[in-house]
């Protein structure tokens, strides 16, 4: 991803109720060619690990130091991107909360999440909660399966999810192909990649309705700014541009992936 700047904190306009960041995680060892796909629950490479170091330096400080909930897929690419991109959340006292819902939506090896005992062993010492993860969560049958429709159930969840937490600033890493489901923006998403994210990349949302508002989707929205830093003045898809993408790349994609 080309190198992009943060506006000035001054002017960053503030959001009308809640601010969600969302990240994809570092490169993992399976992020280096097809036949890595095969790694069940792949670490991240040193190149992934740098990638969180870049993350930890140039995520702006006051913006950190604002998170009430930093959150991840159970996934250890998504946790170690977590412990590794947002150390000094860690040292303030938080902990990452491992939501299933987010895991990646393919079913080769590599986005097969391990199970709850060997996760439990692996961060026993460290400030990871566990505690939604259950037996089964790496099924990818019934809830957790890997087809649209079950993703998309798991999305809405998500959102929900977010919006119905305390917290009003909330940080969130999960996967290159989730995140498309989750924010409902396939603007960009590469079919041979599986994603239009880049490791590490992160952009921020408010949701669309205002307190006191009510909207059952709980529909996610990309701060002006946050796009911008991106994208330039690459023009936003329009509704009906947008819809025609998903039906396109859902229905070709089937909810499969491997990032």
């Amino acid at each position: 991803m080309a190198s992009i700047s943060f506006p000035n904190e001054d002017i960053i306009p503030k959001p009308n109720n809640k601010l969600i960041h969302l990240v994809r995680h570092a490169q993992g060892f399976h992020n280096l060619s097809y036949k890595k796909h095969s790694i069940r629950d792949p670490l991240l490479t040193p190149k992934g690990r740098t990638q969180c170091g870049n993350v930890s330096a140039t995520f702006p400080a006051a913006q950190q130091s604002s998170i009430k909930l930093l959150a991840a897929s159970p996934m250890r690419r998504t946790i170690y991107t977590a412990l590794y991109s947002f150390p000094d959340l860690l040292k303030r006292g938080l902990q990452i909360v491992a939501l299933p819902e987010v895991q990646e939506t393919g079913a080769v090896p590599c986005d097969i999440g391990s199970d709850p005992e060997v996760l439990e062993k692996e961060f026993e010492t460290l400030p990871v909660d566990l505690s939604l993860v259950h037996e089964g969560w790496n099924s990818k049958t019934g809830c957790w399966a890997i087809n649209a429709g079950a993703v998309q159930k798991r999305a809405l969840f998500v959102r929900r999810w977010l919006r119905d937490r305390e917290e009003d600033v909330i940080c969130l890493i999960s996967h290159g192909g989730f995140l498309h489901y989750l924010n409902e923006d396939w603007d960009g998403f590469g079919e041979a990649k599986g994603t239009g994210w880049a490791n590490c990349e992160w952009r921020t949302y408010e949701f669309k309705a205002g307190v006191g508002e009510r909207d059952e989707n709980a529909t996610l929205v990309e701060m002006e700014w946050s796009r911008a830093r991106r994208t330039g003045t690459e023009k936003e898809l329009n509704d009906t541009e947008q819809a025609e993408l998903v039906r396109t790349t859902v229905s070709r994609s089937k909810g499969g992936n491997a990032e």
